[in-house]
């Protein structure tokens, strides 16, 4: 994986293991989650997903109708985001968190 030096720092800096590899942080703040994501040459750093939000992992099975439509809203309301697809931070949230 050959790696430019800005996508290096940014790497180290966040304590990832690579690009577009999501790890949790759980002394930040404000939010859960940050990637070093990478489209082409483009390399940004997102911090996404709300601290403490109730909805981690994919759907479980048995799971309340109430977290189901929870889900879908979520899915809903950011559908333009998250089809922004890998620089955004939606993407992540969905992606990892929904």
């Amino acid at each position: 994986m050959a790696h430019s030096k800005r996508g290096k720092a940014a790497i180290k800096r966040a304590r990832v293991k690579g690009y577009n590899k999501p790890k949790r942080t759980p002394r930040h703040p404000k939010k859960s989650h940050i990637v070093v994501a990478k489209v082409g040459h483009k390399v940004k750093t997102i911090r996404f997903g709300q601290q403490g939000a109730s909805t981690a992992g994919k759907p479980k099975a048995g799971e309340s109708a109430r977290m189901k439509a929870k889900r879908k809203s979520f899915k809903a309301r950011h559908a333009k985001n998250i089809a922004k697809g890998k620089m955004s931070a939606a993407y992540w949230a969905d992606k990892v968190k929904w």
